[in-house]
């Protein structure tokens, strides 16, 4: 029951991804033509039968199932009927979304599916259009949902749960449906960040400066991105790196980009990452479309071994008892995870536990063979600039595989809780809302077994 609940909340929100980036063909399908019609309206919004068809070939695409095709169709329309009537109440309520809200989800979900379809240039040869036109076709269809989501927010935001309604919840739980959970690890780091010498430095800079004068000189900004950029996934496109908002960006990005003109070529910038050389393309209100050059300082043999010394004195006062991991974590590592006593968070679950199927591989060897409390030898890694840098792990707690309990899952059987919770107030919610919401819904979906009375 409470995997269910996790699995079926990250199924929706790839299928909501997904859906926004595919096309609706009101009149082609590869049988023949098909003659699309409005199938319900909710408030100022309608629903149209290829909206429908498109989410449905989505759901059964991720595997959703539901008895039979009609049922999943219907449960797929009924989720339709949910988001539009968020939207509607939203509108009514004078909800805003700004146009740097929409750049920034529309290039998130972009960025999602051209890693899936593997880059920009088959994406745009897929859809036969340019990034730009298949934005402005979805900009729209992505303010909507902001909308409705900043309206299931309002709904839920102030939810909570008291343990003693956790304890309630699990209680109603039969036995024999407790999920089985696999085993579990929780993961502490400290991690060093090699320093570059001034000499690797000073060959970068001056690499990167001899590329800009060439920019200046006439060669041609793509060519020599191609050539020359570190950046990998956007030197197979010239240096161009799509539209960004201010928040995707780097500080010191930030600050030189926004001031750009068109077709205009930076000075050399120093970041995190390395030297970068920045080129306008367009702007867009809050959004600005760029290329860049990246030349990234090469860590010596001797700048790892001394990080790796650094982290191997750390690691021997800890087992010393001068330090305790996390005490260490906080005033030594240089990763963000100090601000947890260097406890990795989950990106999938936003906790502190992973199964050892989400661990990263470099890290799973290692920790696969630890000990309750053993601290690792010093091993390589990859930063959040994706420069190369040391770390150190404790192994802090592992479970064994077992039936979901108070004692070890509270924290799962806490969201489980939570969610069945908020249901109920949308359940709530979405009775009183279609008393005072035009709904109209087409005939032939009159017969499906819908959760909630629409008709």
């Amino acid at each position: 029951m409470i995997k269910n609940i996790k699995n079926k909340s990250i199924l929706k929100e790839i299928i909501l991804i997904l859906g926004c980036i595919i096309f609706v063909n009101n009149t082609a399908s590869s049988q023949g033509k098909v003659i699309d019609q409005v199938i319900a309206t909710v408030g100022n919004s309608i629903i149209l039968q290829s909206d429908l068809e498109n989410q449905y070939m989505q759901a059964m695409g991720q595997g959703m199932t539901s008895g039979n095709d009609i049922d999943m169709k219907c449960s797929v329309f009924e989720d339709m009927l949910f988001q539009k009537l968020l939207l509607n109440q939203a509108q009514l309520d004078s909800l805003k979304v700004t146009d740097s809200q929409v750049e920034s989800e529309l290039d998130r979900r972009l960025r999602y599916f051209v890693n899936q379809i593997g880059s920009q240039e088959k994406l745009e040869e897929y859809y036969k259009k340019s990034i730009i036109e298949i934005k402005e076709d979805f900009r729209e269809t992505v303010r909507e949902q902001i909308l409705s989501e900043q309206m299931q927010r309002k709904i839920t935001d102030d939810i909570k749960v008291t343990p003693s309604e956790v304890r309630a919840y699990f209680k109603k739980i039969p036995a024999d449906s407790l999920p089985l959970v696999n085993s579990e690890v929780e993961i502490l780091q400290i991690v060093k960040n090699p320093e570059i010498n001034i000499e690797e430095k000073k060959e970068a800079q001056e690499k990167i400066e001899q590329i800009r004068k060439r920019i200046i000189n006439g060669e041609d900004f793509v060519t020599l991105a191609a050539l020359y950029s570190e950046d990998v996934e956007s030197a197979k496109k010239g240096g161009d790196i799509g539209f960004k908002v201010r928040s995707d960006l780097p500080a010191e990005i930030c600050s030189v980009a926004f001031n750009l003109k068109e077709k205009e070529v930076s000075t050399v910038i120093e970041s995190p990452a390395g030297y970068h050389i920045l080129q306008l393309l367009e702007r867009r209100g809050e959004s600005i479309d760029l290329r860049q050059i990246l030349v990234v300082p090469k860590i010596s043999a001797i700048d790892i071994t001394k990080a790796n010394n650094f982290l191997d004195s750390i690691s021997t006062l800890i087992k010393n008892k001068k330090y305790i991991f996390s005490d260490a974590a906080a005033k030594f590592s240089n990763d963000d995870s100090r601000n947890n006593g260097g406890l990795i968070v989950n990106p999938a679950t936003s906790s502190s536990r992973f199964q050892m199927n989400e661990i990263d591989p470099s890290l799973f060897f290692v920790v696969d063979k630890m000990t309750v409390g053993e601290i690792s030898k010093p091993v390589i890694m990859k930063d959040k600039n994706g420069k190369q840098a040391l770390r150190v792990v404790m192994l802090k707690s592992r479970t064994a595989p077992h039936k979901a309990n108070l004692t070890e899952d509270y924290q799962q059987i806490q969201n489980a809780a939570l969610t069945e919770k908020q249901n109920r107030a949308i359940k709530e919610w979405i009775n009183k809302a279609k008393q005072h919401s035009y709904i109209k819904i087409n005939s032939i979906y009159k017969g499906c077994n819908f959760k909630y009375n629409w008709l």
